[in-house]
């Protein structure tokens, strides 16, 4: 496994493995039992239906890639959060660093509101200062609820464009779709939003929401909506709603938020993490534009605890309408 690409097919294969797992846990367990806390993780809490997937993924690594190319596998669960694999490698010896998220979305998907998704991301070892910008392939696989019999998977190698399929998890039988961003060049109809899940300073991110679309659209016709919002507790499910033309906009600012005297010192409770944005290289390929806060590429190291504020815009019309918007709103707050 010299070669990056070698590692795309087992990692599907494991998608697909976890995908089963998870969704046959879903079908015989309630919802109580998935959703008690098993602990509380360095990234974030750790719910019983978590553990499902964390055990298969260490024991898939070490079985079917390990024994053939040393990595560092990082991972909210994992003790210090990574892994180096084969057991007894030192992390500098690693030849690649996997960085996943076995279930994104985990609090929509134990409830069975909405799919959660596996994330995963390979980038060659350049020890600790390895980022998301370096990740060079990446695999996202959809987590489908218990009632929905259909399951999409995505993956991508960086400057080769992006590959997907639907899969009928009841037949087994897969066909390739074709995913697109929207090309509109307005947020007007469509959907557009700062992620603003859960509390500590909701006010703060609602209204410089309110100021951007305001700002780019005017005020709202009496009886009328300018913009729609689609609060996905799941920042892959974000990703796929952009990659899949449903959305326009979305930004994940819930890191600048803590200390500022605007937010009044309510700082979110979970930000997103490196984990949760490790797919965004798919999202690029298709020519969905992901920046930081600041306009640039997303640079966070690839650990569990970092926290990341991300935006991403369906296409450059789009960013070019909103970035100056929202930029201006974050700077005028002391936000940037």
């Amino acid at each position: 496994m010299a070669a990056i690409a070698d590692l795309l097919a087992p990692i599907r294969e494991l998608h697909d493995e976890v995908r089963r797992v998870v969704v046959s846990a879903c079908e015989r367990t309630s919802f109580e039992q998935l959703a008690g806390v098993a602990s509380e993780g360095e990234g974030d809490t750790i719910y019983a239906i978590d553990r499902v997937s964390e055990q298969t993924l260490v024991d898939f690594f070490e079985r079917e890639v390990a024994t053939r190319v040393p990595i560092l596998l990082i991972a909210e669960g994992l003790e210090t959060g990574a892994l180096a694999l084969p057991r007894g490698t030192e992390p500098m010896d690693a030849r690649w660093r996997i960085i996943m998220d076995p279930i994104d979305g985990t609090r929509g998907l134990m409830y069975q509101k909405r799919s959660g998704w596996i994330l995963t991301g390979v980038a060659p070892n350049l020890g600790d200062r390895t980022t998301l910008a370096d990740i060079a392939l990446a695999v996202q696989t959809e987590i489908p609820l218990v009632k929905q019999h259909l399951s999409d998977g995505l993956w991508a190698e960086r400057g080769l464009g992006v590959s997907a399929e639907r899969v009928n998890r009841l037949t087994g039988e897969r066909w390739p779709i074709a995913l697109g961003p929207s090309r509109a060049s307005t947020i007007a109809h469509g959907f557009a939003m700062l992620a603003r899940f859960f509390p500590g300073a909701r006010e703060v991110l609602a209204a410089i929401d309110d100021e951007v679309v305001f700002a780019a659209l005017g005020p709202p016709d009496a009886g009328k909506a300018q913009v729609f919002e689609d609060q996905y507790i799941a920042s892959g499910g974000q990703l796929y709603e952009l990659m899949a033309g449903h959305d326009r906009f979305v930004a994940d600012l819930r890191p600048l938020m803590g200390s500022r005297p605007e937010a009044r010192g309510q700082a979110p409770g979970l930000c997103c993490h490196p984990y949760d944005v490790c797919t965004e290289l798919i999202a690029r390929e298709l020519g969905v534009v992901v920046t930081d806060e600041r306009g640039g590429p997303l640079g966070a190291l690839l650990a569990v605890h970092p926290e990341v504020a991300w935006i991403g815009y369906a296409n450059r019309s789009i960013r070019a309408q909103v970035e100056p918007l929202l930029q201006d709103a974050l700077r005028r707050r002391g936000l940037l």
